[in-house]
């Protein structure tokens, strides 16, 4: 879906019509999107984005489930919620969108190594600590990444740790994580869907 007036045959292509209704808290409201384009415009991260988020939702609605979960716009979401707040509809996009990263990497969708990474290693942090922890983050993400690539941000760390901004925290090994049982009755409910 490169240009607006790109033509899909959907009698060619595998749909899941109940995809739209999976994404939401109440599973009818993607299907309330008109196509407005308010989403699109209110985002501050679109110009980035390979499919803008109209599409995306166009899509979603269409049952064109693997062509979402493969799109890079999920992952450049900065959960600003301005397309939530400005929607006309009311519809809850910023929580469709971190159902659609929870659908990626349940699903082990490849092509976005980097982004898949600092959402895992930014859930396990809060999950563990019920707080940000950033030198523990940046491990982690960079631990599943690209070791190397860390040598790229040691001046800003170095910077960071002068100035007070981080600290040098051993991370907490054994135990159950303050978030734990948080986490894992959201999973049980969420299996109920």
């Amino acid at each position: 879906m490169s240009s607006d007036s790109e033509v899909i045959n959907l009698t060619e292509i595998r749909r899941d019509t109940a995809f739209a209704e999976s994404l939401t808290p109440v599973g009818h409201e993607l299907k309330r999107c008109i196509q407005c384009g308010t989403c699109t415009a209110s985002c501050p991260s679109a110009a980035f984005m390979d499919v803008t988020p109209r599409q995306m939702w166009r899509m979603a609605n269409l049952g064109l489930a693997d062509q979402v979960l493969h799109t890079k716009t999920m992952w450049l979401c900065t959960v600003c919620y301005e397309c939530q707040v400005s929607c006309p509809r009311g519809i809850p996009l910023t929580e469709a969108i971190a159902r659609l990263k929870q659908m990626a990497i349940q699903e082990r969708i490849k092509g976005f190594k980097e982004s898949t990474a600092f959402y895992r290693a930014f859930s396990d942090v809060m999950r563990r600590y019920g707080k940000m922890r950033e030198m523990e983050f940046m491990v982690r993400y960079f631990m599943s990444t690209n070791l190397l690539s860390a040598t790229g941000f040691a001046g800003m760390g170095l910077k960071m740790l002068q100035r007070g901004k981080v600290k040098p925290e051993m991370p907490q090994l054994g135990g159950e994580g303050r978030l734990d049982k948080l986490f894992d009755r959201v999973a049980e409910l969420e299996g109920r869907r």
